[in-house]
């Protein structure tokens, strides 16, 4: 998949995540120190198991350093 936005991925017992980032500026104001940003997560499973995804925990750093996280159930709240 080629793609002119930064990305990130890796693969843990033989699923992989990939995630996307793409920064809108239609929804940002910089001038008031606020930036918005689009995430596109992909999940693969590339094991011979099945698999299902419960739940979520991601680690956001941004450019000066701060961390936030994000986590709860499946996808948005749901489960797939």
């Amino acid at each position: 998949m080629e793609t002119d936005h930064p990305s990130s991925e890796a693969v843990t017992r033989g699923v992989r995540v990939r995630v996307e980032v793409e920064y809108d500026p239609s929804r940002s104001a910089p001038t008031e120190s606020r930036w918005f940003f689009l995430y596109t997560v992909t999940i693969t499973n590339e094991s011979e198991e099945t698999v299902q995804l419960v739940s979520r925990h991601w680690t956001i750093t941004n450019g000066f350093g701060h961390v936030e996280e994000v986590e709860g159930p499946g996808v948005v709240g749901e489960q797939p």
